[in-house]
């Protein structure tokens, strides 16, 4: 998509990182991770008894002999963790989507 955006086609010899970069799109990893963020700050600033809250311990992965379970609450903590930023942010809603957002 980013190639046909920018007029480009395979016979161009033109890497995807420097498509990307010239386009100025940020990863799609970081794009993700914005996403589930912004979902954690909606899901937290709801009240403690809404429905929503209910699936904060939800597993979102098979259990293997060599680690533990990946839960929705494991993976939030480590892209907060990654992005150096704490989850009592949430309630100051500019400042949060400031931190979380990426390109």
């Amino acid at each position: 998509m980013l190639r046909w955006t920018s007029g480009l086609t395979l016979r161009d010899k033109v890497r995807n990182e420097t498509i990307k970069s010239e386009l100025n799109v940020a990863p799609i990893d970081e794009k993700i991770r914005e996403g589930r963020l912004r979902w954690f700050g909606h899901v937290r600033r709801r009240p403690r008894e809404a429905p929503v809250r209910k699936g904060e311990d939800i597993d979102i992965g098979t259990e293997r002999r060599w680690r533990p379970r990946l839960t929705w609450k494991r993976v939030v903590r480590k892209d907060l963790e990654i992005l150096g930023i704490s989850e009592n942010l949430v309630d100051e809603r500019g400042e949060w989507r400031r931190s979380i957002k990426r390109r």
